[in-house]
């Protein structure tokens, strides 16, 4: 780096893998362990492109549908969840089932159940097309409603208005989602929220440590992959917060000009991003002149999910 012999690494705390993607990971290794190449993942287990092709080398095998999945084979449902439909499909094909989805997921799917049970129709905030709305809007048939911006709100016409909930996307912006939840309020006074938020844990606290660190620094970089929905809006914040941000897996990304002259290099990592990954990227910043590493202090974790039964028996 030109003019960057100074230059610091603010490194975030909490950052990377959240205890739901470690499940999954070891939920797929265990399965190969105690049952062997291969297994079947229905979509990516996490939105990390480095996990995946680490998991692919050791047995796993990744399908977009559940029909390209040999019967009687052992598939894995991604920290996505899936649908009533696809859970349906795998047992009418008589395949054994390990599931993945994040427990916080699941969570949202219960109250997805529990709402249509009382009579309601559900509002949920989040992206289309991601495959964690795809399995939550699965979770019942009919009076669903799918909103991604305030806009989408104010363009809502649902029939009856009187018995009405929402959920969100566990992974979105936490304040994004607060202006969809105030328009929707505003919107549908009577509307029902969850009991708890349903953005999870370590979406908030990594978002909350951007806001710490991003205003201190000359650029930002978010270690995570394209299509990973956390990462995405850690770096948006970021650039909210006035400091250029830049999304990348590889160090081999990082340009030259994106920290020429900065005295201030910033660091975080996506749910899904493993922490070599932080490592590697920090290596090629040092190459590139970066001279110390500053780890800033925030919320420590220590939330942990159990794997399913039949994966937690000793070999």
């Amino acid at each position: 780096m030109t003019d960057n012999s100074n230059a610091e690494i603010l490194l975030s705390e909490p950052r990377g893998f959240c205890a739901g993607v470690d499940r999954a990971i070891d939920i797929v290794e265990r399965a190969l362990e105690l049952h062997g190449a291969p297994i079947y993942v229905r979509h990516e287990i996490v939105h990390n492109r480095f996990v995946v092709q680490s998991l692919r080398e050791k047995g796993a095998i990744f399908v977009d549908e559940l029909d390209e999945v040999p019967e009687g084979s052992i598939v894995i449902f991604s920290a996505h969840g899936v649908s009533l439909k696809v859970r349906q499909e795998a047992e009418a094909r008589g395949l054994r089932v390990f599931d993945a989805t994040c427990p916080l997921v699941t969570k949202v799917h219960i109250e997805v159940k529990k709402m249509h049970e009382a009579g309601r129709s559900v509002i949920m905030i989040g992206h289309k097309g991601h495959p964690e709305v795809e399995g939550t809007l699965g979770q019942a048939r009919g009076n669903m409603y799918l909103v991604e911006t305030v806009e989408d709100v104010h363009n809502l016409d649902i029939p009856n208005t009187d018995n009405l909930a929402y959920v969100t996307q566990t992974t979105l912006s936490v304040d994004d989602t607060a202006l969809i939840t105030k328009a929707l309020h505003e919107k549908f006074p009577n509307i029902i929220a969850p009991k708890k938020a349903d953005i999870c844990y370590a979406t908030q606290n990594r978002q909350d440590a951007v806001k710490i660190i991003a205003p201190q620094c000359d650029v930002f970089f978010v270690v995570g992959s394209t299509n990973s929905s956390n990462s995405n809006r850690l770096r948006e914040l970021a650039e909210r917060l006035n400091c250029p941000s830049y999304l990348i897996d590889d160090p081999d990304m990082i340009k030259p000009e994106w920290i020429e002259g900065k005295k201030s290099i910033g660091i975080t990592a996506g749910a899904s991003a493993p922490e070599v990954l932080v490592q590697n990227v920090i290596n090629r910043l040092r190459e590139m002149g970066a001279i110390s590493v500053r780890k800033v202090a925030g919320i420590e974790e220590n939330v942990s999910f159990p794997l399913p039964r039949d994966l937690s028996r000793k070999l």
